[in-house]
């Protein structure tokens, strides 16, 4: 169920030039999209038995690499689908073989996909990776961990209410299975892993670079095509200066997503969506900046008590010197006094 917005083709065929499937039970709707370097379409249809609206994707042996692992890619990404039981992961429904190709249905999901011209707030962004990391926390926890390796937005359908729907797991490996020479680096250029592009073992990090890398081209409005518009000299994903009212925290979170070695992101999809869960998207201050300028703050009020107080010592030394003086003068008067034998007069001069 693949949607390829990359290639910039969507059906407006008439009815009757639409393939017939009736003898196997379903009739074409309409074309949801082409990926011509595959040899892959994918129609909208409905099975003339139930009227269930289903996806039939067409695989066209004259148009792809005469290569077995090219042939039989349909046939691994059948298998992976019949394992998963997820209601935001399209079940496998049907599979049928003609002389043209060989077709696999799927069911259908009411949402665009991500590769389509849509825009949303950063909230609703967050939401969605929230729902697709959800995807992949299921993934991961098979006995067999399962990669999808072709995360981007054209393998992304998003409904209205924001839920995230992962199609196209015709690059799908099982974690640690061996893979032909021809299946490396098989991804989407700009969204594939590092490790990937250099032959190294994909591990469950390796997904959550390209959804990282997904949810920036959302943040940027960068179409999948011009993701190379976004990436540095040295291919890292270079956006911080194009989305500047974003928190500092969610920041960071998407440029650990996307780290070059896949050591320094998330373990696997489940820490990674515990971290996003409390992080406000929008603002100015994290958690630690708003902390430290707590301290700061604090520190100043201190730092100003000590010079409240520093000016009251200041203010009764002066007060006691001058008390000091005084005692000391009205000492010296007394005894003056005393030397003149005129206590009286001493005594009228201390009332005055």
């Amino acid at each position: 169920m693949e949607l390829d917005v990359q290639n910039g083709y969507q059906g407006n065929i008439p009815f009757s030039n639409y393939p017939d499937f009736s003898q196997h039970g379903y009739q074409v709707i309409q074309e949801l999209g082409r990926n011509r370097e595959a040899g892959r379409t994918t129609y909208l249809a409905h099975a003339l038995k139930t009227d269930q609206r289903v996806v039939i994707k067409e695989f066209r042996f004259a148009s792809v690499i005469p290569d077995w692992s090219g042939l039989k890619a349909y046939e691994r990404e059948i298998e992976i689908l019949q394992q998963l039981n997820h209601s935001r992961i399209p079940r496998y429904v049907d599979s049928f073989e003609t002389s043209a190709g060989f077709y696999m249905l799927q069911e259908y999901k009411n949402a665009p996909s991500l590769g389509l011209e849509r825009s949303f707030h950063p909230e609703e962004i967050k939401q969605i990776a929230v729902s697709v990391l959800e995807i992949l926390v299921y993934l991961q926890k098979q006995v067999a961990p399962i990669i999808h390796r072709d995360i981007k937005p054209e393998n992304i359908l998003v409904d209205d209410l924001l839920n995230a729907y992962l199609i196209d797991f015709g690059l799908a490996r099982i974690k640690g299975a061996k893979m032909t020479l021809s299946s490396f680096a098989a991804g989407t250029p700009g969204f594939m892993p590092p490790e990937e592009q250099f032959g190294y073992p994909l591990t469950e990090a390796s997904d959550l670079y390209s959804l990282g890398a997904t949810l920036i081209c959302l943040l940027t409005r960068t179409r999948s095509v011009n993701i190379g518009q976004i990436l540095d000299a040295k291919h890292r994903l270079n956006f911080q200066k194009l989305i500047p009212q974003i928190s500092p925290c969610f920041r960071s979170w998407l440029m650990k997503m996307v780290a070059q070695k896949r050591q320094h992101r998330y373990a696997n999809a489940a820490i990674a969506l515990e971290v996003l869960k409390p992080i406000p998207v929008i603002g100015n201050a994290t958690s630690l900046e708003t902390l430290v300028a707590t301290v700061k703050s604090r520190k100043k009020t201190f730092v100003l008590g000590l010079a409240a107080i520093g000016t009251l010592a200041v203010a009764g030394a002066k007060f006691m010197i001058t008390q000091s003086a005084v005692v000391n003068k009205q000492v010296l008067e007394a005894r003056e006094c005393q030397s003149l034998n005129s206590t009286s007069n001493c005594l009228d001069k201390n009332r005055h």
